[in-house]
C-alpha cells in the first residue's frame, strides 16, 4: 500500500511550541530513506534535500523575538519592585505586607549601621573584629549592591576580599567535607586587612592590571583589563608556598529569597555533569555542608555556589567579614599563630544574637527586584533574540517558578526571571582562579544571576563585573567568557556594532 502524506512527514507529535515556531518549513518535506543512498529517493524526495537541509539549520536556530512575553517587566513576580534611581536595590519586596515591613526595616539597621570593638555601650553591636575587612554589611554591598575591586589609592580592600586556601591531602577528607576548602595555616580563609587596636591586620590587598586585546570580526578591538593581585605587609609571616588565593567583589543583595525558594529538584533539572546532550554545557551542582542541619546540600550562594542558605551565607559573612561570631559560627577566625587576636576581648557568646541573625535574614529574603526597562524596544527585543543565538540562555537560565512552600509566604509560586541556573560551569582558564571550594574546581564559577544588571550604574556608580571586577562594563565581561561558554563568546565576536549595541540593551533592560 502507497504511503501517505503523513508517514512522508516527522512525527511532531511530541515536538514542543518552540521547536514548532522553528520548523514551518519541516513539516513540508518529506521522510527521506535511512539509507545514504540518493539513487533510492524518488525525484520528489532528491528535489526537496536542500530545503530540508535548511529546515534542519533552522531548527537549530533560536527564536526571533518580536513582542514582549506577557509579564516580562516583572523579573520578580508580584515581588517586583518599580524604582530605578540610587535606591532601586534597597525596597522591600513589592508585595510585602505594611505589616511587615517594620520587620524589613529592623533588619535593614543591622545591616546598614556599623559594629564597634567591644567593650562598647553599644551592646548590641559591639564585638567586631579582631580581624575584620569592614564594619557594616553595606559597606561591602553598597547601598544593596556590587562591591568593586580597590583603587590604587584606596586605604582598604572594602568591598573586596580574598579568599585563602591550600591544596588538599588525603588527610583532610573530613575537612574537605565541612569546611570545603583546607584553611592557609596563619592566615585562615580569608584575608583580613583590617584589625582592632592593639591587634595586627593580617596584610594589605592590591591589585594592579595588565592589558589583554580581544578583537571582533569586524575589526574592533577592545583591551581587556587582567588582574594580579598583590598582596603584602603580611602581619604573621610568610605564607604557605603553595596558597591559593581568590579575589571576589561583594554581590547584589536583590532577589536572595527568591533564588533560595527555587525548588532543589527544579535546579538539578538543569544540570547536566557529563554533557549528555553534546552541547558543550555540563553544569553541575555544588553540594555543601548545611551547619543547621549537620548535612550536605546544595549549594545555592556565593561565586563558587560554597553556601547552601541565606541564614548560614549571613552567618559566615559576619565571621569572615566583620569577626563576629554567632551560634551557627561560635568562633573569631583568629588561628593559632595570631595571639593578639586570640587574647582580644569579644561582644558577648555569641556577639550577633539570634534575633539579630533572624533579623537579617529577613531583610536579605526581601529585598525586591527591580522591574525591566523597555522590554518591548526593538532593539531590546533584537538583543534578546541575540543572546539566545549565541547560546548564553544555556547558562543563564531566564525563568524559574518558585516552590510553594517558600519560607516566606511573599516569595511563594512566583515566576522569577533571574537569568541563572545556580549551577557551576567551567568558565575557562582566563577566569580561573585555580581554588576548589567543596566541589567547584579552580575553573568553575555559578552562573551570576543577571536581573537588576543595568542599574549597577545607576546604583553603585561604576560598573565593574564578573567575580573580581575585572571587566570595566558587559561587553568585556562577555569577553572573558571561556570554557563552556567559549561558544558564546566567539558568536558575539562575530557580531557587527549594530548588533552588540542591540545586546547591550537588552542586557541593561535586565
Amino acid at each position: 500500500m502507497p504511503a501517505s502524506p503523513r508517514d512522508l512527514w516527522p512525527r511532531l507529535d511530541n515536538a514542543n511550541p518552540s521547536y514548532l515556531n522553528s520548523v514551518s518549513l519541516l513539516i513540508l518535506a518529506p521522510r527521506f530513506p535511512a539509507s545514504s543512498d540518493c539513487s533510492s529517493m524518488s525525484p520528489l524526495q532528491r528535489c526537496l534535500l536542500p530545503f530540508l537541509a535548511l529546515s534542519l539549520i533552522a531548527c537549530e536556530q533560536q527564536p526571533e523575538f518580536t513582542q514582549a512575553e506577557p509579564g516580562e517587566h516583572l523579573s520578580a513576580g508580584a515581588a517586583t519592585v518599580r524604582k530605578f534611581d540610587q535606591n532601586a536595590f534597597s525596597l522591600p519586596s513589592a508585595n510585602l505586607a505594611p505589616s511587615r515591613r517594620l520587620d524589613f526595616a529592623v533588619g535593614n539597621s543591622f545591616f546598614r549601621n556599623p559594629w564597634v570593638t567591644a567593650p562598647a555601650t553599644t551592646t548590641a553591636r559591639d564585638g567586631l573584629g579582631p580581624l575584620f575587612n569592614t564594619n557594616a554589611c553595606q559597606n561591602c554591598h553598597i547601598k544593596d549592591g556590587r562591591g568593586h575591586p580597590p583603587g590604587p589609592d584606596a586605604v582598604s580592600a572594602t568591598s573586596m576580599l580574598v579568599r585563602l586556601s591550600i591544596p588538599a591531602g588525603a588527610e583532610h577528607a573530613e575537612v574537605l567535607i565541612h569546611q570545603g576548602v583546607v584553611a592557609e595555616p596563619t592566615y585562615g580563609t580569608q584575608m583580613q586587612d583590617m584589625a582592632n587596636p592593639g591587634v595586627a591586620p593580617e596584610g594589605k590587598v592590591r591589585v594592579t592590571y595588565s592589558s589583554v586585546p580581544v578583537r571582533f570580526a569586524d575589526g574592533t578591538q577592545v583591551e581587556l583589563r587582567k588582574p594580579q593581585l598583590v598582596i603584602s605587609q603580611l602581619g604573621y609571616g610568610d605564607m604557605h608556598p603553595d596558597t591559593r588565593f581568590s579575589a571576589r567583589i561583594a554581590p547584589p543583595m536583590i532577589g536572595l529569597g527568591l533564588l533560595e525558594a527555587i525548588a532543589e529538584e527544579d535546579i538539578l533539572a538543569g544540570a547536566d555533569p557529563d554533557d549528555a546532550n553534546g552541547d558543550g554545557i555540563s553544569g553541575r551542582p555544588n553540594w555543601v555542608w548545611d551547619r543547621q542541619q549537620q548535612r550536605s546540600a546544595l549549594g545555592r550562594f556565593g561565586w563558587k555556589a560554597g553556601q547552601p542558605n541565606l541564614n548560614q551565607q549571613n552567618a559566615e559573612a559576619f565571621a569572615n567579614d566583620m569577626g563576629l561570631t554567632s551560634s551557627l559560627i561560635p568562633h573569631d577566625n583568629c588561628t593559632t599563630a595570631q595571639t593578639d587576636c586570640l587574647a582580644a576581648p569579644h561582644g558577648g557568646e555569641p556577639e550577633v544574637s539570634d534575633n539579630i541573625l533572624a533579623s537579617v535574614l529577613f531583610y536579605s529574603r526581601n529585598l525586591g527586584v527591580p522591574a525591566r526597562r523597555d522590554v518591548g524596544s526593538p532593539d531590546v527585543l533584537k538583543g534578546k533574540s541575540l543572546f539566545h543565538q549565541a547560546g548564553c540562555q544555556k547558562c543563564h537560565t531566564p525563568s524559574f517558578t518558585t516552590s510553594a512552600d517558600a519560607a516566606e509566604p511573599e516569595l511563594a509560586n512566583q515566576l522569577i526571571r533571574p537569568y541563572t541556573d545556580l549551577l557551576l560551569h567551567d568558565m575557562g582558564e582566563g577566569l580561573a582562579d585555580g581554588r576548589e571550594e567543596f566541589l567547584a574546581n579552580g575553573r568553575e564559577w555559578r552562573t551570576a544571576p543577571l536581573w537588576g544588571i543595568g542599574l549597577t550604574q545607576t546604583v553603585n556608580g561604576h560598573t565593574q563585573f564578573l567575580h573580581d571586577g575585572r571587566a570595566r562594563n558587559l561587553l568585556e565581561a562577555i569577553l572573558w567568557h571561556g570554557g563552556e561558554a567559549e561558544a558564546a563568546k566567539q558568536q558575539v565576536l562575530r557580531f557587527d556594532s549594530d548588533e552588540r549595541a542591540a545586546l547591550l540593551a537588552f542586557l541593561n533592560s535586565l
